[in-house]
């Protein structure tokens, strides 16, 4: 065993919490995982999760060793680089010079913690002239990131730490995270007579067990919640007018919706006591900080936009933004779908068959398909598929495999053969997160925000190549770079960064078509002289720099001076630092200064939503079909479930098969005891579960969790563990701004096996 701490992060859930990693004597399993001490968001802190990685790195999932090349029978051979980067290349541009470019799409960049490669995609796609991608973010956050880009221009999150009421609504950080140290946090405000916890759920959820106010909703009854609580405040004068008159826009408008709200007959509609929903909304008016956080809860259930909407109506009525322990707008490394705001803009940009709503440039998932089946002419015919697995992750497996089946070409870069990649027509070998250098841009911590350039844990074996790498053979391979370009970059960047930098933009301002192909460039010249091997890490050079110029003030109080020295001297710390590194020491007047609407004002009425509001009807809430009587989570996040990275079933110390919960009082209709089967209908499809009678669940709401329906090999066979849930969604059942799905409302039955 060796005696060496190598500190990196923890891949399975946005915090990405900084832990160390020993390995054993073979050099390459994890023997030994924990906190790291040094890291300046997490400190040490660290849920068990973390510690049972070695799964991801050394389990039983089926390596990617070598290119791969489909074989017309569905079989595939194995290919040298040389030739798999040659014909995957040629494959693209004739699909380019038949259809043009916008016929080839691109999807993901980078799943948990595995942001490098979304950066070092952009040049290839420039080159094959691909415009439209979409990722996991377009199924679940895009209908917020609409709201706040209307509301305020920018993204925010909640100050959990320093808040006097925290309030989540379809969230459980207990098992989700979200925030620093969150069960830390979760303990500390249950145990503080000062401070008070309301959840929103529709499952009593180990986060509601510390709740002060727990409103367990009816599935899919959010916004009849919601909408009562805001007419509250309004209705009984509990905003805060001051406030209100000083920083917002379009309160009239608002008011004017919500005077008219029926709150009993809401609170009746929802199934939450009305008494409950009165004393919730009044601590959360009367404290002095409110900080508040939704999840896939509502994100991917009806009303989902909607849901967002007036969940920030709730805290900006009550004066909670830029406040300490109230709302606040982050600073960031590299902006990752911030908002949906843009001053230039004022038609939406729509997909090219569907005309569905792109968000944050991200074309709504379950539109994917109808973009490909189809006899458009300006269809999908080409998609690049990176660190995703759409066929499993996205609503309604069985039409997504119809569709990429049917594509022109189709090309997955990944660890592992998933579902995906048995599509495909070749399959490109990745590193996996510990083989190579790697960060996450879910940087939103405040006041202090942190980033981390993670190192390689070990060496790859033979075979697998770093994305950067990759990306870098593929422009290379279509002509447009050759070592004519890089030759003199490469002898500035011995000399110095600065007169790199010099000859950097000389260039990008002689051939301003080498501009998209920055990254790669940058890769192949100021990548080959970074300390440490890091080289992947070249294109953080300008995003330090555009840091330092985006947020001065907090990349100085961070101890990096200004100007171009700062960006220096923060690109420096990200090289020198493997614990990862603050990045900007922010105050919270700061997020006032990040506004982008109005005259500094946030704007309180969106007309459309509004809409929505004053035309919410019982009929919309889910579970009244006698044919149809549950209401079906598919996908719900419990104690060893996490994202599909880890394939191996072997990591989860209980209900490996994952169980179908349900209440107590539905098994009994049922006929049903834990341990029987069940088999549960949607209009999708169906599958026999194992049964949990589990007294958390509500009548009528039944749920299965996340990350089952994978394989692994088990004695040279592919052996499938559980039912991916998207095996029963449908790509028709979506928020209709956004186009989120509604995988936590989906309309089922169930007959005893």
């Amino acid at each position: 065993m060796s005696s060496e701490w190598k500190q990196t992060a923890c891949i399975l859930c946005e915090c990405n919490c900084g832990i160390e990693i020993r390995l054993g004597e073979n050099g390459r399993s994890f023997e030994r995982i924990r906190g790291d001490k040094a890291h300046p968001g997490s400190a040490g802190y660290t849920c068990e999760k973390a510690l049972r990685l070695d799964h991801y790195q050394n389990g039983r999932g089926e390596r990617l060793l070598y290119p791969q090349r489909r074989r017309a029978d569905g079989t595939y051979e194995q290919i040298d680089w040389d030739t798999a980067i040659r014909e995957v290349s040629d494959l693209f541009l004739k699909v380019r010079d038949e259809h043009g470019g916008e016929s080839i799409m691109y999807y993901g960049g980078g799943g948990q913690g595995n942001h490098l490669c979304g950066a070092y995609s952009s040049a290839f796609r420039s080159v094959i002239g691909s415009k439209h991608r979409s990722s996991a973010l377009a199924q679940e956050k895009t209908g917020e990131f609409w709201v706040n880009g209307k509301m305020m221009g920018t993204g925010v999150r909640g100050d959990m730490a320093n808040t006097e009421v925290a309030l989540f609504i379809g969230k459980n950080p207990w098992q989700t995270h979200g925030f620093p140290h969150a069960r830390t946090t979760l303990k500390e405000i249950s145990k503080d007579p000062e401070r008070s916890m309301v959840v929103i759920d529709v499952r009593r959820t180990e986060t509601a067990d510390l709740a002060d106010y727990f409103l367990q909703v009816k599935p899919g009854s959010d916004a009849f919640l919601l909408s009562a609580m805001v007419a509250i405040l309004i209705q009984d004068s509990l905003y805060k007018k001051d406030w209100v008159e000083k920083n917002t826009e379009g309160f009239d408008e608002v008011a004017k919706v919500f005077k008219v709200i029926d709150v009993a007959k809401n609170c009746e509609l929802c199934g939450v006591d009305e008494q409950l929903v009165r004393a919730a909304t009044a601590r959360i008016a009367r404290a002095q900080s409110v900080a508040v956080a939704e999840d896939l809860g509502i994100q991917m259930n009806r009303h989902s936009t909607l849901n967002s909407y007036l969940e920030k109506l709730i805290w900006l009525l009550t004066g909670n933004f830029g406040n300490v322990g109230g709302q606040y707008a982050s600073s960031s490394l590299v902006a990752i779908g911030s908002s949906g705001h843009s001053k230039k803009r004022t038609e939406p940009k729509l997909s090219p068959v569907t005309k569905a709503r792109i968000i944050t440039g991200l074309i709504p998932c379950n539109a994917i398909p109808d973009e490909i089946l189809t006899d458009a002419p300006n269809r999908f015919r080409g998609m690049l598929v990176e660190a995703s697995n759409p066929v499993h992750s996205l609503a309604d497996s069985q039409r997504m495999r119809e569709a990429l089946s049917s594509l022109d070409a189709l090309v997955v870069i990944d660890v592992f053969m998933t579902e995906t990649a048995r599509l495909a027509d070749y399959v490109l070998p990745a590193s996996t997160q510990f083989e190579k250098f790697e960060a996450t841009f879910f940087n939103f911590e405040f006041p202090h925000n942190v980033f981390q350039l993670r190192r390689p844990v070990l060496d790859a074996p033979d075979g697998p190549l770093p994305e950067a790498e990759i990306h870098a053979r593929l422009c290379e391979a279509s002509g447009v770079l050759n070592d004519e370009i890089y030759a003199p970059l490469r002898e500035a960047a011995k000399i110095s960064r600065a007169e790199f930098a010099t000859v950097f933009f000389a260039l990008m301002a002689e051939r301003t078509d080498l501009g998209r192909l920055a990254p790669v460039i940058l890769y192949r010249t100021l990548g080959e002289s970074l300390p440490h091997g890091a080289a992947a890490a070249a294109v953080l050079w300008p995003a330090a720099h555009s840091c330092a110029r985006n947020f001065p003030a907090g990349v100085e109080r961070a101890g990096y001076g200004t100007g171009l020295e700062a960006g220096e001297k923060l690109f420096d710390a990200i090289l020198e630092n493997p614990s990862g590194v603050v990045i900007t020491d922010d105050e919270y007047d700061e997020s006032w200064k990040r506004l982008k609407t109005g005259e500094g004002k946030i704007t309180l009425d969106i007309p459309e939503l509004l809409e929505f509001v004053g035309g919410l009807s019982p009929t919309d809430i889910p579970g009244g079909d006698p044919e149809w009587p549950f209401v079906f989570s598919a996908g719900e996040r419990r104690s060893f479930t996490a994202n599909t990275i880890i394939r191996d079933p072997q990591w989860r110390k209980k209900d490996e098969k994952g169980a179908l919960r349900l209440s107590e009082g539905d098994a009994v209709r049922v006929g049903v005891v834990t341990g029987d089967k069940v088999r549960l209908m949607t209009k999708r499809g169906s599958a026999v579960f194992q049964v949990e009678v589990n007294d958390r669940m509500r009548d009528g709401h039944i749920s299965v969790p996340n990350g089952m329906g994978l394989d692994h090999i088990e004695d040279g066979e592919r052996v499938m563990t559980g039912v991916s849930p998207n095996e029963l969604t449908s790509t028709e059942d979506q928020d209709p701004i956004a186009g989120t799905p509604w995988h936590k409302s989906v309309l089922a039955r169930l007959e005893k096996v």
